[in-house]
């Protein structure tokens, strides 16, 4: 047997498997998810000085079972374009954060943070606009 079939990776939280849905995550992981995106949301509005972060908005976090490592979820107010360069230096502020948040949380150890951008308001808002569209479209058409 192979290193790689000795050692099962699960599936990520929420996706399905050849047996059904897995198992999401679970009511502590989200709570604690909740916990970080609230005391993040004040960090970044009080604490962090960095001016490539800009104005951007925590939408969600994702803590892993073990409550290791924390996906953390932002969209910027100026958009994709500035996101990037947003998300670097969230990343670069990370130590930083995770620091702040020991003492604010009640927690044993600290997620690692790990930021990405959030598209799906933009992509909620280029299909709204398509449904608009088409609406617009048919109302054109006699009946």
């Amino acid at each position: 047997m192979s290193l790689a079939e000795s050692h099962w990776v699960p599936a990520p939280a929420g996706t399905t498997s050849a047996m059904g849905p897995m198992k999401k995550t679970s009511q502590r992981a989200r709570r604690v998810g909740d916990e970080i995106q609230r005391e993040l949301a004040a960090l970044l509005r009080a604490e962090v000085k960095d001016p490539r972060v800009g104005q951007v908005t925590i939408t969600g976090t994702e803590v892993s079972a073990d409550l290791s490592h924390a996906k953390v979820f932002v969209t910027h107010l100026a958009g994709r374009e500035h996101a990037d360069e947003a998300v670097k230096a969230l990343q670069h502020t990370a130590g930083f954060l995770r620091s702040a948040l020991s003492h604010r949380l009640r927690l044993f150890s600290v997620p690692q943070l790990h930021f990405a951008y959030d598209d799906s308001i933009e992509a909620g808002m280029k299909l709204s606009q398509l449904i608009d569209d088409a609406v617009a479209a048919d109302r054109k058409l006699p009946h």
